[in-house]
């Protein structure tokens, strides 16, 4: 039960029912940061290469000035640790441990945001916590987080632009992110799907509004602006580009300068976001007033709720570290063990200048078969003891990575696969070299499906499930993809080609896989 309190003259300094809390916290926070020391370095290092998460080197700063300016609210309350919280501790860790597992960086660095978030109630209490709610929540900036929103970005500039340019009167032909109208060629990639923008629009106008505004409304409202502004600004933006490049023949906004007007052309729109915004900011309530002094309180201290707390972080790492010892971390060898079937023989596969970009797979194999004059080709991507570097999904594990200058992903969908064991879900994809538009464009169809603990998957967070299961299991992380394609020609159908090589020979495939996990 919190103690009563009573006003007295301010005094100067950390009151004296905070100190001890406050050197828990402290210690709790170090802890937790040294446990996860891996994990924290991982979202440093990000904030340093990537423009598009710099941003979170500032969160950590602004968080602690945000707790300052709360001082002498602070000081009124006194701390005791909450239970409930350290149960909340437990999902994070939890998170940590299923992300650990699977190597998922973003769910790892999630969680531990959450433990340090986290570790403010459960050492210092709620009513702290409910006092620092905004400087606590904003430390979630800090994630890098938002990679996954890039293909529907991207999907969505290419929409706008395509429309408004064909609405300016100019004919257009589109694949896919690429598009070509008389004056040139054009493509919509990472750089042009505003995730920056948008990141950054966010992340500064959620800290506007919260010093700026009181109303839970207005705040809410600006924080709705502050994300559809920057979405429209950089369709406007891709728009504005394409037309300055077509009418002064290319001379001007497809270089450097494409994307100097690009900050540009943002800086200014969120700049007038920002000075509008300002016409309805209301007055700052006073955070000056005097502290006051807690007659006869003491700061409760529960030595049950910090060894709980420690138990609660250092036990996912318990897990890891049982698990690494049972996990096989030899060299997998991959071969189809018995070979073709049903009449299909080992030949040069198709399209040699094409190979999906799976990172860093522990074993792979990529050959090409015929049958009737209809080639297929096969590529498996291994992968085992996966980490960072070296992980079954992934945001670079692509059939056509964005950046490929010969190669586009131009259709997807999904398919049904007809396997020996049943029909299976397989994504499929219409891949096309050279350029847009191209009458003698070479044209692939490829399925695409995991193999997870002998299951076969085509989905990404399925796949990321099922491999942390099967670890958790004490079943390893062995899994692969699987990647057949033929090329798209007239007078042949590529999907009965696919169907049939996958009816043939999916068991072998399978059979294959099984073997090499044995190893």
């Amino acid at each position: 039960m919190t103690a009563s309190i009573a006003p007295s003259p301010s005094t100067s300094g950390l009151p004296v029912h905070w100190r001890r809390p406050l050197a828990l916290l402290v210690v709790t926070l170090a802890a937790v940061l040294l446990l996860y020391r891996d994990t924290a370095q991982a979202m440093v290092s990000i904030w340093l290469r990537s423009d598009t998460y710099a941003h979170g080197l500032l969160v950590p700063p602004i968080v602690l000035w945000l707790v300052w300016r709360q001082r002498h609210r602070l000081a009124e309350l006194v701390p005791e640790p909450s239970f409930v919280a350290v149960v909340l501790m437990c999902g994070a860790a939890l998170l940590w441990l299923l992300g650990d597992l699977v190597a998922v960086n973003a769910a790892t660095q999630l969680a531990l945001t959450m433990l340090l978030v986290l570790a403010v109630p459960a050492v210092l209490g709620w009513q702290v916590a409910w006092t620092l709610l905004f400087p606590l929540s904003f430390m979630f900036f800090a994630v890098p987080i938002g990679d996954f929103m890039m293909p529907r970005l991207m999907e969505w500039t290419a929409d706008f632009t395509v429309l408004a340019v064909r609405l300016t009167g100019i004919p257009v032909y589109r694949e896919g992110q690429q598009f070509v109208i008389p004056s040139g060629h054009w493509s919509v990639v990472e750089a042009c799907s505003g995730i920056r923008y948008l990141i950054a629009s966010v992340t500064v106008g959620a800290l506007f509004a919260y010093l700026n505004y009181q109303s839970a409304r207005r705040r809410a409202l600006f924080v709705l602006v502050s994300i559809l502004v920057p979405v429209i600004a950089n369709w406007l933006r891709a728009y504005i580009i394409v037309m300055l490049g077509h009418y002064s023949g290319n001379t001007i906004a497809t270089g450097v300068d494409h994307l100097i007007y690009g900050w540009l052309f943002f800086g200014i729109v969120i700049m007038l976001m920002f000075a509008i915004g300002a016409r309805w900011s209301e007055p700052t309530p006073d955070l000056q007033a005097s502290p006051v002094a807690v007659g006869g309180a003491v700061a409760r201290v529960r030595p049950v709720v910090l060894v709980a707390l420690a138990l609660v972080a250092w036990a996912p790492h318990g897990v890891v570290w049982a698990l690494e010892r049972a996990q096989n971390h030899t060299m997998p060898q991959l071969a189809l063990a018995t070979g073709l079937q049903d009449g299909w023989q080992a030949t040069e596969r198709p399209s040699p200048g094409w190979k999906p970009a799976f990172q860093n797979p522990s074993a792979e194999l990529f050959q090409g078969a015929t049958k009737d004059a209809q080639p297929v080709g096969l590529y498996i991507g291994y992968y085992r003891s996966q980490n960072a570097e070296r992980k079954l999904v992934s945001s670079t594990n692509l059939l056509v990575p964005y950046s490929d200058k010969d190669w586009a992903e131009v259709g997807a969908g999904t398919a049904s696969a007809p396997w020996p064991g049943g029909a299976v879900p397989v994504r499929q994809a219409e891949l096309r070299a050279s350029l847009v538009g191209s009458a003698d464009a070479v044209r692939l169809l490829a399925w695409q499906v995991y193999w997870v603990n002998d299951r076969l998957i085509a989905s990404d967070a399925l796949a990321k499930v099922h491999g942390a299961l099967s670890r958790l299991l004490g079943r390893g992380d062995d899994s692969a993809v699987v990647v057949v394609y033929t090329p798209i020609r007239a007078g042949a159908n590529a999907q009965e080609t696919l169907a049939s090589f996958v009816q043939a020979n999916g068991r072998t495939i399978e059979a294959g896989l099984q073997q090499a996990r044995q190893r």
